[in-house]
């Protein structure tokens, strides 16, 4: 059996131009993986914590030299030798040196930057394809299949430029379109949004995640924008896409109201419900994501009962990828939803266990970048093989969020050969009550 013969990590850089941590191992067998380690902008209070330097004369004060010292002076020692299919036992080994509830001490990013290393060396010593690895390893038993992807073109909160108040405005494919054609479909609203942006004089800068952030005057008007647009592609709304919204309420929310550009006054958390409900009637708007503010579990509990049938209350920052907080919003019926983040916990094996969790409770997966990602693709590879119903890995622009694309258009191809074996194989078995062998997927 392979083994690790040295862990190497090392300060690089993510999309925004802020530190974060890359991972390196070496098999004795001379097999290298690499991974690096997304970093979030709206981060929840109820996240696993990321180790900055706070010194600055270096990265404004972001630096990550102390994780990645953590790496490579504590954790590194400790891996060589080990077998790199072991992967909930070495991130608990982790967990236990870290010795804090919230990998404040070592960080959850040098934590997670070992964690993804691992997963990627123990398919590397197996000779598999990363997502296959993903199923077989934590027995994951539905169908290889790619999730349907929820495209956000239109940035506002602390991801656009202070111009709307909703972090974003999101384009979903109906579910009958597989996925080949469904980044086709998102291909053609965000470029074709950006020509009716122009031909409006509006702004069509883009902001931190890579969608644009127009001069609009109010939220609504992006669920406007977003009809006429699709009015000038081959689509139809309503039959071939729908919308969705990540409102990350807390960012809006102050003195007691939540503040939106719609009108004067702010909302009071039962208004502000009363919003959510109208837009979904007015513009399809079946995925909302963080509608209130962590604390405000009443109004949570309230819209996922009054809507939750046929609309998705995605917990993100209320539920943060933690085992605890997931199985109290599963017990309160807070909502009916869970957002996935790996790094929000801080290990592979934790975050299996949370969709595990929300999983047996009937709630639907969507798998997430971060708005500070890197070229890395595991996750692509990680949401296939935990049979996620959903990714939202960002507009289909600018290569940290391409690579995620390109990686699932890869999987798709490989998954398409597959089946194309399997089926070539079971034609040439003879005619006898013998099954025939399945074959291991090709790269």
């Amino acid at each position: 059996m392979p083994a690790i013969q040295g862990v190497y990590a090392r300060e690089i850089l993510d999309s925004r131009g802020i530190p974060t941590v890359e991972c390196t191992i070496w098999l004795d067998t001379g097999g290298i993986v690499a991974t690096s380690v997304p970093t979030g902008t709206s981060i929840g209070k109820f996240e696993a914590l990321e180790l900055r330097d706070q010194d600055e004369s270096r990265y404004v004060g972001k630096g990550v030299t102390k994780a990645v010292n953590n790496v490579n002076r504590e954790i590194a020692p400790k891996l060589v030798g080990q077998d790199p299919t072991k992967q909930t036992e070495i991130d608990q080994m982790i967990i236990e040196l870290d010795g804090t509830e919230n990998k404040s001490r070592l960080g959850a990013n040098a934590i997670m930057a070992v964690s993804q290393a691992i997963l990627k060396a123990g398919a590397l010593s197996q000779g598999t394809p990363l997502y296959y690895y993903v199923q077989k390893k934590f027995g994951f038993t539905q169908p290889l299949t790619i999730p349907k992807c929820i495209y956000t073109i239109i940035n506002g909160g602390e991801h656009g430029a202070g111009n709307l108040d909703i972090q974003e405005f999101q384009v979903i494919p109906a579910s009958h379109i597989d996925f080949e054609n469904s980044l086709n479909l998102a291909v053609n609203m965000f470029h074709k949004l950006e020509e009716v942006l122009i031909i409006k004089g509006a702004i069509h800068s883009i902001g931190l995640v890579g969608g644009f952030t127009p001069n609009l005057f109010s939220n609504t008007d992006a669920f406007e924008i977003l009809i006429e647009t699709t009015k000038a592609t081959p689509y139809t709304f309503g039959q071939d896409l729908f919308f969705g919204i990540d409102a990350s309420a807390s960012s809006f929310y102050s003195d007691g109201k939540y503040k939106l550009k719609d009108r004067s006054e702010g909302y009071s958390s039962t208004e502000l419900l009363d919003y959510y409900k109208n837009i979904k009637d007015l513009y399809h708007v079946f995925y909302i994501e963080d509608p209130f503010r962590e604390d405000d579990i009443k109004s949570w509990q309230q819209l996922t009962k009054d809507i939750g049938e046929t609309t998705r209350i995605i917990g993100d920052s209320l539920l943060a990828t933690n085992k605890i907080k997931t199985t109290e919003a599963i017990a309160n019926k807070t909502c009916n939803s869970i957002l996935v983040k790996p790094n929000q916990v801080g290990t592979i094996s934790e975050t299996v266990e949370v969709i595990r969790i929300a999983r047996q409770a009937g709630w639907e997966i969507t798998v997430s970048h971060r708005s500070g990602e890197t070229n890395d693709d595991l996750i692509a590879d990680f949401a296939v093989g935990v049979g996620a119903d959903s990714v939202k890995f960002g507009p289909p622009n600018r290569g940290e969020r391409s690579a995620k694309y390109n990686r699932l258009l890869q999987i798709n191809d490989e998954i398409k050969r597959w089946k194309t074996t399997q089926a070539t194989a079971s034609k040439k078995t003879a005619p006898e009550p013998k099954p025939a062998p399945t074959p291991t997927p090709t790269t």
